[in-house]
């Protein structure tokens, strides 16, 4: 179905190669019956000409944020305020910076600063440019601002080099803005609310000393932006974890299972549970007030914490409509999910290989196989935690849209 008919785009093409791509897209769009204006930065206009997107929109390309023509108009604002969202395709290194650092040198950075509509980037550079520590680190700033990030794609580079940093096709950035918008709908007609529970815990021994685990929390952060940014009153409960706290998103902090178990109790009723946490099992019986002598160390005697997704499964008066676990495995991957969902009672279980570093607990990708109680099994391939968790969401909104 298209849900772009008469939506307002603004779409700003920055200055890498790949701004060709923006002339296709901007015909897919106009195909879809959206409505386009473009900002055109001084350097997108080394590779694509205002007269040949003009050609294209039917509209007046933008470029200068002093323009004496529109002076009273204020673009900035004014573009801003028209549109339903503002698309960046291309996104280079250099543009990504300035947002992240808050700049409004240009017409495109001053209306991303003074935009209040989600901001949605489809970032394209050399792999090396993608991969640099800097651009990480502005990327993972905007991503937490709330922005939304389409690609790169794994693929051949116009400088000859392959790796990731390739643009987006047109046609994918469609799929994903016709996603957009239709979740968008779905969510304003239906008021959802979830709870999504991250980290690891900490069960304490003594005062210094503790049993944990190696969860970074980044997938369970990931899925709770991705619902909250298609609309979802989306609460995180989340053990301690070195990433910065999520935009509109309420945040519990906890630290132990038992106090994640109370605060998601308190946090019913909700539509949607997603327990991405990685629980301990087990605690100490009796934490002790000093800390033990090494030469006191003898035994630890240990007890089972509560069982937190059980809970949520079989809690009739207060149970979720939807509840999705996690299975944090290292072998038997999908053996031991089936089994989980059973015993646990859950609708689905999302299963990921934690032994593997280039998808585990601390890698900034993932690759996962949901188990549904009542259909076939799904892999979602590898790819870049905060797409795995668009995906996730995906199917969350369907599952209640159908």
């Amino acid at each position: 179905m298209n849900h772009l008919k008469e939506k307002k785009i603004l779409l700003i093409i920055t200055g890498g190669i790949a701004a060709y791509k923006s002339l296709e897209l901007i015909r897919l769009l106009k195909s879809e019956g959206a409505k386009i204006k473009t900002v055109l930065t001084k350097n997108g206009k080394e590779f694509v000409t205002p007269l040949s997107i003009t050609s294209l929109t039917h509209n007046k390309v933008y470029e200068d944020l002093f323009d004496a023509k529109d002076e009273a108009e204020m673009d900035h604002i004014s573009l801003s305020r028209w549109c339903d969202v503002i698309l960046v395709a291309p996104a280079t290194a250099n543009t990504i910076s300035k947002f992240s650092y808050g700049n409004a040198e240009d017409l495109a950075s001053t209306l991303v600063l003074a935009s209040n509509k989600k901001i949605i980037l489809v970032p394209a550079m050399n792999v090396r440019m993608w991969m640099h520590q800097a651009t990480q680190e502005n990327i993972s700033k905007l991503l937490n601002y709330g922005y939304l990030c389409i690609g790169p794609e794994i693929g051949e580079m116009a400088c000859g080099e392959y790796g990731e940093g390739k643009m987006s096709e047109p046609s994918k950035i469609i799929k994903f803005l016709n996603n957009f918008f239709s979740e968008k709908k779905f969510i304003l007609n239906n008021k959802l609310k979830a709870i999504v529970t991250s980290g690891p815990t900490k069960e304490y021994i003594d005062p210094i000393r503790y049993i944990s685990n190696d969860s970074t929390g980044k997938q369970g952060y990931e899925i709770a932006k991705s619902l909250s940014e298609k609309g979802v009153e989306t609460t995180l409960i989340s053990g301690p974890t070195n990433l910065l706290s999520p935009k509109n998103i309420k945040l519990i902090k906890v630290q132990s299972a038992e106090e994640m178990y109370e605060e998601t109790k308190k946090s019913l009723p909700v539509d949607i549970v997603v327990s991405a946490a990685a629980v301990g099992d087990f605690k100490v019986s009796q934490i002790k007030k000093n800390k033990i002598k090494k030469q006191d160390i003898t035994k630890l005697e240990l007890e089972k914490n509560k069982d937190i997704l059980k809970f949520l499964s079989t809690h009739n008066s207060l149970r979720p409509k939807l509840v999705i676990g996690f299975a944090a495995e290292t072998n038997n991957i999908i053996k031991n999910a089936e089994e989980k969902i059973k015993t646990k009672y859950c609708d689905w279980i999302i299963a990921n290989d934690v032994s593997k570093s280039e998808i585990g607990f601390a890698s900034d990708f993932n690759e996962v196989s949901i188990i549904y109680k009542n259909k076939n099994n799904e892999l979602i391939s590898k790819r870049k935690k905060s797409e795995i968790a668009e995906e996730i969401t995906k199917r969350i909104l369907e599952n209640f849209n159908s």
